[in-house]
């Protein structure tokens, strides 16, 4: 029995899905040791990023970005960080120290462009935020994503790393929303108590936003597929995976954002669909099994989550009410958030409102704090025409790349999943910025040593 479980144990996976389900149990039962865990985790990447030998400090910045981007809301929600925007400074900070150590590409020069095109933004805003609008918060909260994107970019473009990497740092993406997911089966360990309607629900998002919460589920959701289809040889790590994901995919269903969702499900499709033409026949056998039990465990969610909603969560996806009135508006209320912000966009189109000014623009009418749940739309109406240089960077420039470099086979799964998350939550959390920068490493994979035979006589 030891030989086999150090087998399902190579990587210490089994080791590490355990401690965090105990990391979810003490900071339910004892919410200050939260922030003890943030300082215990950022010592822990900051001091390996500097003492690791010069070879291994790109993989250990990944993973030091990644298991922030993954804890983001998870900290967010139990203030366990020391700010809100600790993950995307975070991710700044390791970046940065990654190209310390070991530089940049220069074909990397459009997010040289793309970061300095965020300047003029800064400059109107200046001059257009009223005076009771707090300029560094205001700024730190639009601009923090996009910047975050930007060094992410530079640190990661055309940079060599082995698949067997890029698999490690979505692992370690992955950890830290099992710790949430736990998180929010023990916050509200019953569903029906707490659903009234088809909105979404803070209380069965841990009491915290559920579009920011369904959308880092969403995400764990993809890194689940990823272990389920390339890291799960055996009968048993394919169920540990298939219950993971049934149990993340519930709490995603059951928070009624169906943004974060509809993305994990773009996301997934594209991996599995590059992943299936990349595959000889014999792979392509393997991965048609491991899809048939892939679409038993989401069907099977999606039951148990419509069974214990009452049925809710049908009404929900099919833009319903509790009563089973259809809604007017699909996008509750972003298209009118968007269309606001393209009419800023006709009125100053050159270098914009200024960067925050939307948001503060609805204080002014008594709308309310809203920040914009649309990149696109807050980049045109508070950047202008560099908004439209800027976002004609970020979709042009990794498709430049990969017409000479289509060896990453999660190349369009990344893609996909920042353009999906910026359409529906903005870049209010790290994820689509540090996702979309992983989209331009050069992957590379190990080579496997010739065969030589003995020629017959």
């Amino acid at each position: 029995m030891r030989v086999k479980f150090r087998n399902y144990n190579a990587d210490n996976y089994i080791t590490l899905i355990l401690i965090h389900i105990g990391m979810a149990f003490a900071l339910h039962f004892f919410r200050p040791i939260g922030k003890l865990i943030f300082i215990g985790v950022f010592l822990y990447f900051f001091l390996k990023i500097i003492l690791v030998p010069n070879q291994e400090k790109v993989r250990m910045v990944l993973l030091g970005c990644a298991y922030f981007v993954g804890a983001e809301v998870l900290f967010r929600m139990t203030k366990s960080g020391l700010s809100y925007e600790a993950s995307k400074y975070l991710v700044i900070l390791f970046t940065l120290m990654g190209i310390f150590y070991r530089g940049v590409s220069g074909k990397g020069y459009p997010y040289f462009i793309y970061l300095i095109l965020l300047v003029p933004a800064i400059v109107v805003a200046s001059i257009t935020l009223t005076f009771d609008a707090s300029f560094r918060t205001n700024i730190a909260f639009v601009l923090s994503g996009p910047v975050c994107l930007g060094i992410a970019s530079l640190f990661c473009y055309d940079r060599k790393v082995p698949q067997k990497t890029v698999l490690e740092v979505l692992n370690y993406m992955m950890l830290p929303i099992i710790t949430t997911t736990c998180y929010l089966f023990l916050y509200t360990p019953s569903i029906k108590d707490v659903l009234t309607s088809t909105a979404s629900n803070s209380a069965t998002s841990g009491g915290f936003g559920p579009n920011q919460v369904a959308t880092v589920l969403g995400l764990g959701m993809f890194t689940l597929v990823v272990r389920l289809f390339l890291r799960s040889p055996g009968t048993i790590l394919k169920v540990i995976n298939l219950i993971l994901f049934g149990a993340m995919t519930f709490r995603a269903f059951v928070t009624f954002s169906r943004g974060g969702v509809i993305a994990a499900v773009i996301v997934v499709a594209a991996f599995l669909w590059v992943l299936f033409w990349k595959s000889n026949h014999h792979q392509k056998n393997q991965i048609l099994v491991s899809f048939f039990l892939f679409v038993i465990a989401a069907l099977s969610t999606w039951m148990i989550s419509s069974q214990q909603t009452g049925g809710l969560l049908d009404k929900r996806y099919a833009n319903e009410d509790a009563l089973g009135r259809e809604k007017e508006d699909v996008a509750t209320g972003r298209l009118d958030l968007f269309m606001e912000e393209m009419e800023g966009f006709v009125e100053h189109p050159f270098f914009g409102l200024g960067a925050s000014r939307t948001k503060n623009m609805r204080v002014e009418a008594g709308i309310g704090h809203l920040p914009s749940h649309n990149e696109i739309g807050r980049l045109l109406s508070e950047h202008g025409i560099m908004g439209i240089i800027t976002l004609l960077i970020l979709i042009f420039a990794p498709l430049s790349y990969r017409s000479t470099n289509k060896k990453n086979i999660f190349f369009y799964a990344f893609l996909a999943f920042w353009f999906a998350t910026i359409n529906h939550s903005g870049m209010r959390i790290a994820a689509p910025s540090f996702i979309y920068a992983l989209a331009l490493l050069n992957v590379t994979y190990e080579k496997k040593p010739p065969v030589y035979r003995k020629q017959l006589k």
